[in-house]
């Protein structure tokens, strides 16, 4: 346990911090699956109004260090993909 006043304020923003994260990372993953749901109805417009909706959250995500850029971009890149393969 935390024994000095600082190590408990860190330990209390530390953990405010964590929820925030948790919080951000859920509407991400969330933000993904409906992108996804929307591909396999097969959709074409439906899919690209959910991959629009996304890449904000994804590239926010990134700003606020919750993941990697190049794991953003790598999930926008395989999401554009299934999005575009519905228009052909």
């Amino acid at each position: 346990m935390a024994n000095s006043a600082q190590a408990r304020k860190r330990a209390k923003q530390t953990e405010v911090r964590r929820k925030h994260n948790a919080s951000q990372r859920s509407g991400m993953r969330t933000a993904i699956k409906k992108t996804i749901a929307a591909v396999e109805s097969g959709d074409y417009e439906a899919a690209n109004a959910a991959y629009s909706s996304t890449v904000p959250i994804l590239d926010r995500a990134v700003t606020h260090g919750i993941i990697h850029k190049n794991k953003a971009a790598r999930h926008k890149s395989r999401l554009n993909t299934r999005v575009l393969a519905l228009k052909a």
